[in-house]
């Protein structure tokens, strides 16, 4: 089977972007509707989910991800307006400093709920319409590199996105007799407008020595991935999760020197 270049379109398909008003999430929105996607952002904040809806061209729902009625009216709506979802990107998330021996359950529950639990809510609600319909479908989860190392201090956040990944893994084999692949995407340092916010504007395109590349990641880098992963170019990748970091994953613990610029391991 010959690949055409008409593979990598997405015209007449609707896509779902949860967490899609800034940083990651709208730069995804952002590039489905330009390789031809109905888009609907789905988004917790109701003034950045308007702005990044009129910039994207996407219909923008204020929707909590975390409540499963809330999903379930905002599919139906989508659905509505747009058509049948086939292409589902849960990249609604978040994260706060938690070390292990302060971590409360309170605390516990919340990074869980922010980073695992919406993403069995949201891939089940799309794939039984789907599976019903007898329709093929792309599930694109959105992880972090601290699914697959230590995060110290983070360790709530990083085994939610741990579970993200072998999530990612389960709903593809259970999902793939449907024809709907399940597939992750996992970001390290990407310049968003929170973190260019945390850095106090001074990141620079060449200031993460850390990263082989020896550059932080760009949102349409990550959309990239995401259009490829919701075509017919990968018609024949499922249960992966591709580590869109510049070569973090990679490295296991190799690092550029700050003086020299050679690779280093450890300290």
């Amino acid at each position: 089977m010959a690949i055409d270049p008409s593979d990598i379109l997405l015209t007449g398909r609707v896509a779902v972007v949860t967490g899609g008003g800034a940083g990651i999430g709208r730069g995804i929105a952002e590039g489905l509707t330009k390789f031809g996607a109905s888009v609907a952002i789905w988004e917790r904040d109701a003034d950045s989910c308007a702005t990044a809806a009129e910039s994207v061209g996407a219909l923008g729902l204020v929707v909590d991800v975390r409540d499963s009625e809330e999903v379930d009216a905002a599919l139906q709506r989508t659905v509505d307006d747009l058509g049948v979802v086939s292409i589902l990107v849960n990249n609604a998330g978040g994260v706060f400093k938690s070390p292990l021996l302060d971590t409360t359950e309170n605390g516990w529950d919340a990074l869980y709920k922010s980073n695992l639990r919406h993403v069995l809510l949201c891939t089940q609600r799309v794939s039984r319409r789907l599976v019903a319909a007898g329709r093929p479908g792309s599930v694109i989860n959105v992880t972090s590199i601290e699914g697959a190392r230590a995060a110290p201090g983070y360790a709530a956040y990083a085994a939610a996105k741990a579970g993200v990944i072998n999530y990612t893994k389960t709903a593809a084999l259970e999902l793939a007799t449907h024809h709907i692949r399940v597939n992750a995407l996992a970001p390290d340092l990407t310049l968003t407008e929170g973190i260019i916010a945390l850095s106090g504007g001074d990141m620079a395109d060449n200031d993460a020595p850390g990263i082989p590349m020896n550059r932080p990641g760009h949102v349409d880098e990550m959309a990239g991935a995401a259009v490829f992963l919701a075509s017919e170019m990968s018609s024949y990748i499922t249960g992966q999760t591709i580590h869109v970091d510049g070569g973090t994953q990679a490295a296991s613990g190799w690092y550029h020197h700050p003086q020299t610029g050679e690779y280093q391991l450890g300290p």
